[in-house]
């Protein structure tokens, strides 16, 4: 399944204004895997996403989808391969109805009426808003903006799933069902995010970026344990990964306000 397989060479970029935004960036993302981006505001995460599928190119180095070098004349085939989900769903959805923001893509690749409903409704039902499929997107919640949003990914059937800040201004339940979602996708899964708890629900591998560069690369596990690593990339600890300033102990944050109430109350 090369088809599936990320690899970015030497990858630089410098903005009009003269900013390096990635400077000399490589890794290769194989089939199946589950990687996470993380890394301080401006490290160039988002940056780095948006030259996965073509809407920015490199000022240097090379982007290789499958056996597909990322141009201009490949990148109609690389967008039926790779999703993405933008960080603001706004940016994503902008039909009058949530079904035709999640037929837009389909439709585009010229497929028959029959196949681009049967997509439609299979991506609504798979992230549980078919329900919305006639509802304005301006009127939904976040959770739900979120969840067409992904819709309107899905319903191209891609290989590899993209997604920035994905549980960015999602109250706890919409997280939660958000990363339970992410689970049952099969394939590829690339997120950058500043949400480290769901780094380690989701992803298995984590890329530090910091000023442009990899800093780090390997298991989640290795990252989160490596404090002068994280904070070489001006990162913390998941919070579960972090002590409870009572009693020391790796725990949660419900096991840290219950050290603090057991302390009040003594």
């Amino acid at each position: 399944m090369s088809h599936h397989i990320v690899e970015v060479k030497n990858l630089r970029f410098t903005y009009p204004d003269g900013t390096a935004a990635l400077q000399s960036i490589s890794f290769r993302i194989n089939h199946g895997e589950s990687v996470a981006l993380v890394g301080a505001n401006g490290a160039g995460k988002s940056t780095l996403l948006l030259h996965l599928n073509g809407y920015l190119s490199p000022s240097e180095g090379t982007v290789r989808i499958g056996d597909l070098p990322l141009n201009k004349d490949t990148l109609k085939d690389v967008r039926k391969t790779v999703g993405m989900v933008f960080q603001d769903s706004d940016d994503q959805l902008f039909m009058s109805k949530v079904y035709d923001d999640v037929a837009f893509g389909p439709l585009n690749l010229g497929l028959p009426s029959e196949e681009v409903n049967s997509r439609v409704i299979a991506a609504l039902k798979k992230v549980d808003v078919e329900h919305l499929k006639n509802r304005p997107p301006y009127k939904l919640s976040g959770g739900q903006k979120k969840r067409a949003a992904i819709a309107s990914v899905l319903s191209m059937n891609p290989s590899i799933l993209v997604m920035d800040e994905p549980t960015a201004g999602l109250d706890p339940r919409s997280r939660r069902q958000l990363i339970n979602l992410l689970h049952g996708f099969e394939h590829t899964k690339i997120i950058a995010t500043h949400d480290l708890d769901m780094v380690t629900d989701l992803c298995d591998r984590t890329i530090i970026i910091h000023d442009g560069k990899v800093l780090g690369d390997g298991s989640t596990s290795d990252i989160f344990s490596d404090m002068e690593l994280l904070n070489a990339g001006h990162l913390e600890r998941p919070l579960r990964m972090q002590s409870c300033p009572i009693c020391s102990k790796t725990t949660s944050k419900i096991n840290v306000n219950k050290c603090q109430t057991a302390e009040l109350q003594n």
